[in-house]
């Protein structure tokens, strides 16, 4: 602007002045009145108890919240006092005499939206969890209580509630697949069969696999119903069947059986049809067809406690005897105590599906012999003590049952129980029964062979797949197979024997080594040379991505220029192969057909393989603690060939039943009730397979839009 001085833009641009304030807001001034006292000073005044604060000095104002606790935590006497008649009004009123003031009172008010298509899933979902029956959505009690606790839910009816089963039922399957599809190594099947009161019978097939995360699964795959389970060809193909469904052929590693079925069942045309490439075998089939452990506990324990059933009944009457009367009972203890028996067990009746309690009522009963054979003669109603001839046999059978026992607990004992720890138990049991059928005792010998008759046919089955399985485990490879082979079939046999295991684990192995393996890249390490251009590229944290363990690059492969030319300080390294990689040949020292020869040494003599090298290192400590899949894991960047055969391996199954049910499979086939057995095949499947999967589903909630609300 022309003619106007510097003072006066100054004066012109500064902003204009005002001495308007800002509006209180805040509700301690509902409580107080500014006062001024004199120029620039102000003080807030209580109009309850006209008590005065600081406010403001000059430009510096104090703030409020000196005045909020005056009015909020009882300071102000007149505050404080209408408090007090507050509280004894209210209290008058109520016939209490509290002189607290009211609490505050908070109450939940829920705004979730009712959702009817959830609400029948989830029912759904309780029907298959439970096993209750689908026909109870029509129940009018249930109706009822659905009603009273939401009143808009519509509730299906038996046939929408079936097609809600099955929806559920293919959901989870797909997912299941995607499971599978990311798991890159085989898997092993295991059948059980079940039957029902109209002679149908129905073939379970259980799918059991490593993952890549090390974690042992059994997932149900199919449960298909067959007009005879032990026809000639119902198993294959069932089996068939499922491995089409599930899209496995060329996955599958082994098959678990009870004793019941027979290898030709397996073996007949169907199957063969499916598995027609002998190349989808492993083994050529060796290790295909694996016996379940806990039938084969059963049926000798079984049959031994059958050798001796009239004792065992003389005893389950004595005990009835005893127990049928407390003067019974107060008598027997009385004689218990006049012959100091000392008491370390219980008497008690037995399950006769369990034959685990006709061992303990058998074992407790030896304890007490003296104390029935006494009650006998001083009570003319008991006659049914067992002779000192029987008791001897009892005891001897006893002894051999505690074996089956044992090892039924060791199994039941372990969490997700791996095939490595079955050869050991399998092992003791059929070295001391191999041991006692040569015995000098008659008694002891006619027992053990009924027992090992049936035992050894299990162990001449499948001992080659418990033996590869214990050398997968690093606490006892093929050191326990040879001490267990000399201790059963003495030295020169042991040997024998250890040599066929010794092949045939090598044997797999050199199967799995034929097999492309994948690459994933855990770490890589690349550092760039700036001052020569040479690529140093650290391979030793690989194992398997997209290509062939063949494809891996070579040291003389990773020192190339950046123009794909061979730097000449690394020429040394990559003159035809003759000499070895990296070395660098110093001239005029003389040396060099030293260096020939130590390169030809090199080329000539072969690498050991990643079995032979995990053979050949010690073991390790055997703690209670011990995870071998977690080994594994840990160790797979170390053998990447070797652990992918120990994946499968590990995941083989010894028991077509779960561990809890060692004790009570009976013959083998389970039974499934009448109302289950009435409905048609495809729901029961769904039913039966949804169930197993929906356990390792976590129960989803639904997300909460609850309002917290204050009432005063």
């Amino acid at each position: 602007m022309v003619g106007t001085s510097d003072t006066e833009m100054l004066a012109l641009e500064a902003p204009p002045t005002t001495s308007r304030r800002r509006r209180k807001r805040s509700l301690v001034w509902e409580h107080f009145t500014i006062e001024t006292i004199s120029d620039g000073c102000t003080k807030a005044c209580c109009k309850q108890c006209k008590q005065t604060f600081a406010y403001s000095t000059g430009k510096k104002i104090a703030g409020t919240s000196h005045l909020k606790r005056h009015i909020t935590v009882g300071s102000c006497s007149k505050l404080r006092q209408e408090k007090k008649q507050l509280a004894l009004l209210t209290a008058s009123k109520t016939g209490l005499n509290s002189t607290e003031p009211p609490k505050r009172r908070y109450r939940w008010r829920s705004t979730l939206n009712f959702d009817q298509d959830r609400s029948r899933a989830d029912l759904a979902r309780m029907i298959i969890m439970q096993e209750y029956p689908l026909h109870m959505v029509e129940h009018s009690a249930f109706k009822a209580f659905i009603q009273g606790l939401q009143p808009e839910f519509k509730m299906p009816d038996h046939a929408a509630i079936e097609s809600e089963i099955l929806g559920i039922y293919q959901k989870e399957k797909q997912n299941l697949m995607q499971l599978f599809s990311t798991n890159p190594g085989r898997v092993c099947l295991s059948i059980a069969l079940y039957t029902t009161t109209q002679t149908l019978g129905y073939v379970c097939v259980t799918g059991h696999f490593v993952d890549n995360d090390w974690k042992l699964h059994s997932r149900v795959l199919n449960f298909s119903m067959v007009s005879s389970a032990h026809s000639e060809n119902a198993l294959s193909e069932v089996i068939g069947l499922s491995l089409s469904d599930w899209n496995m052929k060329s996955k599958l590693f082994t098959i678990t059986l009870d004793n019941n079925c027979s290898s030709h069942d397996i073996y007949s045309a169907n199957l063969r049809d499916h598995l027609s490439n002998k190349d989808m075998l492993m083994l050529k089939g060796q290790l295909f067809v694996v016996r379940c452990y806990a039938h084969i506990l059963n049926v000798v324990a079984q049959d031994v406690i059958a050798s001796i059933h009239g004792i065992v009944y003389n005893i389950r009457e004595s005990l009835k005897y005893i127990k049928a009367s407390l003067a019974n009972e107060e008598r027997f203890s009385e004689i218990v105590q006049q012959l100091e028996i000392p008491c370390t067990r219980t008497l008690t009746l037995d399950v006769q599906t369990h034959w685990d309690t006709t061992y303990l009522m058998l074992v407790a009963a030896l304890e007490f012999r003296h104390a029935f054979a006494y009650l006998e003669t001083c009570d003319p109603h008991y006659n049914e003590s067992p002779s000192p001839d029987d008791w001897k046999k009892l005891e001897i059978v006893c002894t051999y049952l505690k074996l089956l026992y044992d090892s039924a607990n060791v199994v039941v004992g372990t969490a997700d129980p791996t095939a490595n720890i079955y050869f050991q138990e399998a092992w003791k049991i059929q070295l001391d029964l191999s041991h006692a059928t040569v015995s000098e005792d008659s008694l002891v010998s006619s027992i053990a062979k009924e027992m090992h008759e049936k035992f050894d046919k299990y162990w001449k089955d499948c001992s080659l797949v418990l033996a590869i399985a214990v050398v997968m485990d690093p606490r006892f490879k093929m050191k326990f197979v040879e001490f267990a082979f000399s201790k059963i079939y003495g030295d020169a046999d042991g040997v024998k024997y250890t040599k066929m295991v010794d092949d045939g684990i090598h044997g797999l192995y050199d199967e799995y080594a034929a097999q492309p393996v994948q690459l994933t890249q855990v770490y890589t390490e690349q550092q760039m040379d700036t001052d020569n251009g040479v690529a140093n590229i650290d391979t030793s944290h690989m194992i398997t991505t997209d290509a062939t363990v063949d494809a891996m690059p070579t040291p003389s492969d990773a020192i190339i220029e950046s123009n794909g030319e061979v730097p000449a300080d690394a020429a040394t390294a990559t003159t035809g192969g003759n000499e070895p990689a990296g070395s660098t040949l110093a001239a005029g020292d003389g040396l060099m057909d030293f260096d020939i020869y130590i390169s030809e040494i090199s080329v000539n003599q072969q690498t050991k393989s990643e079995l032979d090298q995990y053979l050949e290192e010690s073991l390790v400590p055997r703690i209670p603690a011990f995870d071998i899949l977690n080994w594994w894991r840990l160790n797979s960047l170390k053998y990447p060939v070797l652990s992918k055969m120990a994946q499968d391996v590990l995941a083989i199954p010894m028991l077509t039943v779960p561990a809890s049910s060692i004790f009570s499979i009976g013959s083998g086939s389970r039974m499934i009730d009448e109302y289950r057995s009435s409905l048609q095949p495809d729901i029961v499947e769904a039913l039966f397979c949804s169930r197993d999967w929906l356990q390792y589903v976590p129960m989803s909630e639904a997300p909460s839009t609850a309002v917290l609300k204050l009432e005063l």
